[in-house]
């Protein structure tokens, strides 16, 4: 299942109050971001949530069927912006210096190491065309924010399998990025 054809959940809560409270909790989740990032980094955390924010507005609300697909969606909608402003950057710069992301950059676990979100991205678009559930997972953790049981109830499938698709998916990355 897409991140756009997530079901309705029963029970979930309205759309426009859901998207009025989650500004504050996208704006939390990009400075966290951030915090992993190198110092000079062009973009801010107001200008992405802004833009990822006025991406999702453009949406029928209505099709958020509750926090965490607010959230995936998101994730997807955030990880589009990084990418592409990294990307213009490296062509502004010729090459830049980018750190290269290693399994220790995906693990959420350390905030101090900064990620080349070029080579993530691409990396990410190969995984996805092998296995994209297994994409999903990487783009809700690392971008979105997702814990394993919000991922779980998004991609409506059991923790365990949510656990298994991030080892997995993390020891693929690794070879992939030579880490």
């Amino acid at each position: 299942m897409s991140d756009d054809e997530a079901p309705k959940a029963a029970g979930s809560t309205p759309p426009a109050e859901m998207m009025e409270g989650l500004y504050a909790e996208l704006r939390a989740l990009a400075g966290g971001y951030f915090k992993r990032q190198p110092e000079g980094h062009t973009l801010q955390p107001t200008a992405l949530v802004h833009e990822a924010f006025l991406r999702l507005a453009r949406q029928d609300p209505e099709r958020f069927a509750d926090r965490e697909h607010f959230f995936a969606v998101a994730a997807t909608a955030m990880r589009q912006i990084l990418a592409s402003h990294a990307r213009k950057r490296r062509a502004d710069k010729r090459g830049g210096k980018l750190a290269q992301v290693t399994l220790t950059n995906l693990s959420l676990e350390d905030p101090s190491t900064a990620v080349d979100l070029v080579a993530l991205d691409d990396v990410l678009e190969r995984l996805e065309k092998l296995n994209e559930r297994q994409a999903r997972v990487v783009e809700y953790r690392f971008f979105g924010g997702l814990t394993v049981p919000e991922i779980a109830r998004v991609l409506g499938v059991s923790l365990t399998t949510v656990e298994k698709e991030w080892r997995r998916a993390r020891a693929w990355l690794s070879m992939e990025l030579g880490a």
